[in-house]
This record gives C-alpha cells, sequence and structure tokens, in this order.
C-alpha cells in the first residue's frame, strides 16, 4: 500500500510539473540591415505572431529611418514581416553609431536578433534583451560573442523537452562515465546532422510529427531508467548510444527550426550553423555538469533521505514526456498545428 502511495504521489508531482514547465522556446524577432550600394540601405522587421494575434513590439532607430510606414507588409507563417528601402546621401555613415530600440521588449518574453551587414565588410550579430531593450551599434569593427552562439545556448536551455532527454539519458547510464561520454557523443553527432541537413533543405518533415518524436524519446526514457534500476537486462540499457542516436536525428530537426526561423543569411550559412550547433553543445554540456554535481552533492549531503527520492526525476522524465507526446500527436494528427 505505501509502494502505491508513493508512486502516485510521484505521479501527482510530475503533473504538477506540467502545469508550470512548457515544451516549446520563445520565438525571437529579428531585425536586418544590409548595405545594397553606396546610398541604399534594405531593412528587414520579423516579428512572432501567436496565432492572428501579433506580439506588440515595435523596432526603432535613432537615426529615424523606421519612423515611417514600411514599404511592405505581410504575415508569412508565424511572423509578420516589414521591409523598408532606405535612400541615404553618400557622406551618410549608415546605422553605425545608432541606438535601436525595442518598445514594448520589455513586457514579454522575446529576444530580438539584430544582424547587419556592410559593403566594406562590417557585419554586425548581436542579441536584444527584454531587459535591457537597447542596443547601441558600434562604429567601428569589434569582438562581440556571436549572436547565433548565444540563441545555441539559450535554445537548448529554454527547451524543457530537450534537457528532460539528455536528463533521461544521464538516468538511464548512471554512474558511468565512459558509456555517458559515448551516449552523449551519439546524441550530438545524430543532432548536428540533421541539424544540417534541414537548414541545408536536404530534410524536411512536419513540425508537429517530429515534435511528437521528441516527445516519444522523452517518455520511452522513463521505463527504461526504471528497468535499469530494477536490475533487468535490456537492449536499450546495454546500448543506450544507439538509443541516443536515433531519437538525437529528430531532436536535430526541433533545434533546426528555432534556427531557420531568424532567416539567416546564406552567405554566412556555415559560420551561423557552427556557431549555432556550438551553443547547443555548451548549453547541453553545461546542463549535464549540474545534474551530475547535484548528484554528487545529494549524495554527499549528511541528512536522512526520503528512499523515493531517486524517483522524482524519473516520473517527471514519464509523466512529462506522456503529456506532451499526448498533446502534439493530437496537434499532429488533427492538423491544426
Amino acid at each position: 500500500m505505501r509502494a502505491a502511495a508513493r508512486r502516485w504521489g510521484l505521479v501527482a508531482l510530475g503533473l504538477l510539473l506540467v502545469s508550470v514547465c512548457e515544451a516549446h522556446e520563445v520565438r525571437p524577432a529579428y531585425l536586418e540591415i544590409t548595405q545594397s550600394d553606396a546610398t541604399t540601405y534594405q531593412v528587414l522587421w520579423k516579428q512572432p505572431t501567436l496565432g492572428n494575434l501579433t506580439v506588440h513590439i515595435v523596432p526603432h532607430l535613432s537615426n529615424g529611418w523606421l519612423e515611417r510606414r514600411p514599404d511592405s507588409q505581410y504575415v508569412a507563417s508565424t511572423f509578420e514581416i516589414k521591409k523598408w528601402t532606405v535612400h541615404v546621401s553618400r557622406d551618410n555613415q549608415g546605422p553605425a553609431g545608432c541606438r535601436v530600440t525595442i518598445a514594448g521588449l520589455g513586457f514579454s518574453a522575446i529576444d530580438v536578433f539584430v544582424q547587419i551587414r556592410m559593403l566594406d565588410g562590417h557585419n554586425v550579430n548581436a542579441v536584444i534583451y527584454p531587459e535591457a531593450p537597447q542596443y547601441l551599434i558600434p562604429k567601428h569593427p569589434h569582438f562581440e560573442v556571436p549572436a547565433y552562439l548565444v540563441f545555441g545556448i539559450q535554445h537548448i536551455l529554454t527547451g524543457p523537452d530537450h534537457l528532460l532527454f539528455v536528463l533521461g539519458l544521464v538516468l538511464l547510464v548512471g554512474n558511468r562515465p565512459k558509456r555517458l561520454l559515448t551516449t552523449v557523443s551519439a546524441f550530438t553527432v545524430a543532432h548536428s546532422l540533421t541539424l544540417a541537413a534541414v537548414v541545408l533543405g536536404k530534410v524536411s518533415l512536419p513540425p508537429p510529427f517530429v515534435e511528437s518524436l521528441i516527445s516519444l524519446s522523452i517518455l520511452l526514457l522513463a521505463p527504461e531508467v526504471l528497468r535499469a534500476r530494477a536490475g533487468e537486462s535490456t537492449l536499450t540499457g546495454r546500448y543506450p548510444w544507439a538509443l541516443a542516436f536515433f531519437f538525437g536525428l529528430f531532436h536535430g530537426m526541433g533545434f533546426a527550426s528555432g534556427l531557420k526561423a531568424l532567416g539567416f543569411s546564406r552567405e554566412n550559412l556555415i559560420p551561423t550553423l557552427l556557431s549555432f550547433n556550438f551553443g547547443v553543445e555548451i548549453g547541453q554540456l553545461a546542463f549535464i555538469a549540474l545534474v551530475l554535481a547535484t548528484v554528487r552533492l545529494l549524495r554527499a549531503t549528511p541528512v536522512r533521505r526520503w528512499s523515493a527520492a531517486p524517483l522524482v526525476p524519473v516520473y517527471a522524465v514519464g509523466v512529462l514526456g506522456a503529456y506532451w507526446t499526448i498533446d502534439r500527436a493530437a496537434v499532429w494528427l488533427t492538423g491544426s498545428g
């Protein structure tokens, strides 16, 4: 009776996590300024929409370029897009030294990516955050952390579905460093392959289908972890790297959806792809390090622990995986996504 009560308690805890943990990332907005010739600039603004609603954030440049109606405005996919063509005199310094301000950004959970490409090779990539909705465009080139590297780190650290899969892999492998390294490496190789394939346009699957498989990968890990803890020998337990590689292919497609949403430049495709993927790896390794450090800390704590405590993360993985699988499969099957 007590064992059953503990199990239902763990399930209830998992359901509580469902209410506070959403399995999606907030899509970023995108501001691009491209110099066409000595006196002409093209400005592109993309902001995410939520259904039929548009997030109310407005870009401003201190030189006044965006204070008139855009030359074109339309909605494509899940973004509202505005474009301006700006003509200036030959002695105009362009956007260098101007301040970008995103009105309303502080009341949202959206980041804004800024990309500026000049004919003289002076390119700028930056991220504007809600807590600091302004950015001063530098007059001269200087070192900045690549924006796509930052986005890669954020993309995985704000994606609980990806993190839960990684957590499940850590729980499945346990305290076996060599096997953990092999498993995580297989996951990395797999999602790197499909990330590149999707971005390059070589592979394309419906996003709701991909998201359903990502959720299913999380759900399938939970019973495998429980079997491993019970001492059962399973194919997944013996070859966790194979499971990590297979489902890593679909996680890579999920990563690619966030990168493609920015409408990155084809001219900088390879550096962009490498920066983003490297950022994903940094975030993934940081999360694994945090999990391992937490486990070690808890084991070293000289207090009496609840006997079922080690099962809490396993049930959290299982319940959240089941919830997201049902939710996303429903979207895919009904075609409402």
